[in-house]
C-alpha cells in the first residue's frame, strides 16, 4: 500500500474539523497523483463515513465516469446554446491536464473517481459537492476586463502547443502537490481576480455544500489547494450563501449598448445618407457593408477549408449577424459546418491529443467547427470595421 498505512488521520494530507457531534475528514489530493488515489481509497475505506463528498459538479462526474464522453457530445446543442466557447475553454484545459497525467502515468481526476468507487464499494452515499463549472467559467470570464481577456486567451492558447521537457526531478516533485491548483496559483497570480473566483469562491461553496452533507462522518476528498481554505471555513461555522456564489453576473451595460448600438448608427448612417444624398448613394454604402462584411467571413471559412455551402452561409449571414448582438456570423458557419461535415468517433476520441498538433487542426472535423467559428468570426469582425468607417465617412 503507501506510507499512510495504519493511522490515515497522520497523513499529511488529511485535516480534521470538529463541529459540535459532528466530525469532517478533509482529504487534500493532487489531481493528476495515483497517490492521492490510494489515499482517498484507503481513507474511506478505513473511516467507514456516513457520506463521502467529492470536488466535482454533476458534470464533470459523469465526465469522468464516461468513457464515451465526446462520443455522445451533441454538438448542434452546444451550438443551439451558444456554448461553443465554453467548450474549447473546457478542451483546453482537459488537454493541458491529460498531458501532464501522462507524464505523471495516471489519468486525471483518477483520485476523485477512486473515492467515488470505494463509497459506492462501501454502500456509503456520495455527495457532489462543487460548484456548477459553467457558473465558474461564466464568473471567472465575467470578472476579468476586456484587454485581461483577450491577455487569457493569448496565454491559453500559447500554453496548448507548448509541450516543455520534464526532468525525472520536475516529475518527482510534480507528485507531491496538487499541480491543478499550483497552475490555478500561478493564473491567480498573473490575473488575481481569477484566483478569487477560481480559488476563493470554491473554498466557501465546497465548504458549505460538505457542511450541509448527510451523516455525523464525512469524509471530502478535494484538491490540496483548497484543503487550508475549506478548513478554516469549516473551523468557523458561520454559514455561507450558496445563492450569491451561484448567480452569474449580468453582462456589461457598455458591452451591450456597443453592441446594439454601432448596428443602430451604421443603419443610422445608410438612412442619412438616403435622405441627404440620394437613394442611390445610400444603396451604394449598402451594397460596400454586405460585401466588406461577407468577403473578410468567407475568407474565413475558406482559411478554415469549410465545406463549400458553409463558405456560402459564412457570406450571407456575415452582414445580417453584424447588425445584431444577438448571434454571430462564427455561430451560423460552425451550425452549418457541423450538419454537413459531422465530427465521427475517432476524432472526437483524439480530440484532446490533437489539440496539440497545428496541422491537426484542419484534419480533425471537430477543431476545423472551432477553427470555423473563429476564423469565420474575426472575418467578420474587420469587415465591420472596414465597412462601418466607410460609411460613416460618407455621411
Amino acid at each position: 500500500m503507501s506510507e499512510i498505512d495504519g493511522d490515515v488521520r497522520a497523513a499529511k494530507d488529511v485535516a480534521v474539523v470538529r463541529q459540535g457531534d459532528r466530525e469532517f475528514l478533509l482529504v487534500g489530493t493532487a489531481h493528476v497523483s495515483q497517490e492521492s488515489a490510494d489515499l482517498a481509497r484507503q481513507v474511506i475505506e478505513s473511516e467507514k463515513p456516513d457520506c463521502v463528498c467529492i470536488e466535482l459538479d454533476d458534470r464533470r462526474y459523469e465526465a469522468l465516469r464516461s468513457e464515451e464522453k465526446f462520443e455522445s457530445l451533441d454538438l448542434r446543442e452546444v451550438l443551439r446554446r451558444k456554448q461553443l466557447s465554453t467548450l474549447i475553454f473546457n478542451l483546453i484545459l482537459a488537454s493541458y491536464q491529460k498531458q501532464l497525467g501522462g507524464k505523471l502515468g495516471v489519468k486525471p481526476g483518477a483520485e476523485l473517481l477512486a473515492a467515488a468507487r470505494a463509497a459506492e464499494d462501501n454502500g456509503i452515499p456520495v455527495s457532489l459537492c462543487d460548484r456548477d463549472i459553467r457558473i465558474t467559467l461564466k464568473r471567472a470570464w465575467g470578472a476579468l476586463s476586456l484587454w485581461r481577456k483577450f491577455q487569457l486567451i493569448g496565454a491559453m492558447f500559447a500554453s496548448l502547443f507548448d509541450s516543455p521537457d520534464i526532468s525525472e526531478d520536475d516529475l518527482r516533485e510534480l507528485r507531491k502537490q496538487d499541480v491543478v491548483s499550483a497552475l490555478l496559483d500561478e493564473l491567480g497570480t498573473e490575473f488575481p481576480t481569477l484566483k478569487s473566483v477560481l480559488i476563493d469562491e470554491r473554498d466557501a461553496y465546497l465548504a458549505e455544500k460538505i457542511r450541509h452533507s448527510e451523516g455525523a462522518r464525512v469524509v471530502a476528498v478535494l484538491g490540496a489547494g483548497h484543503l487550508k481554505g475549506v478548513k478554516r471555513i469549516l473551523e468557523t461555522a458561520t454559514p455561507v450563501g450558496l445563492e450569491a456564489l451561484d448567480e452569474v453576473p449580468p453582462s456589461s451595460g457598455v458591452i451591450k449598448w456597443v453592441g446594439w448600438g454601432v448596428p443602430l448608427l451604421i443603419l443610422s448612417a445608410i438612412a442619412w445618407i438616403g435622405v441627404s444624398q440620394g437613394i442611390e448613394e445610400a444603396s451604394d454604402n449598402a451594397v460596400f457593408w454586405v460585401l466588406a462584411n461577407g468577403f473578410p467571413a468567407m475568407l474565413g471559412s475558406i482559411l478554415a477549408l469549410a465545406h463549400p455551402l458553409t463558405i456560402v452561409c459564412a457570406f450571407v449571414a456575415a452582414p445580417i449577424t453584424s447588425l445584431t448582438p444577438v448571434i454571430g456570423a462564427g455561430y451560423v458557419a460552425a451550425f452549418a459546418q457541423t450538419y454537413l461535415r459531422p465530427p465521427v468517433v475517432h476524432e472526437l476520441q483524439s480530440v484532446m491529443s490533437d489539440m496539440r498538433s497545428p496541422s491537426k487542426w484542419w484534419g480533425n472535423r471537430l477543431l476545423r467547427i472551432f477553427l470555423v467559428f473563429f476564423l469565420t468570426n474575426l472575418g467578420s469582425t474587420i469587415g465591420t470595421l472596414v465597412g462601418g468607417a466607410e460609411i460613416f465617412s460618407n455621411v
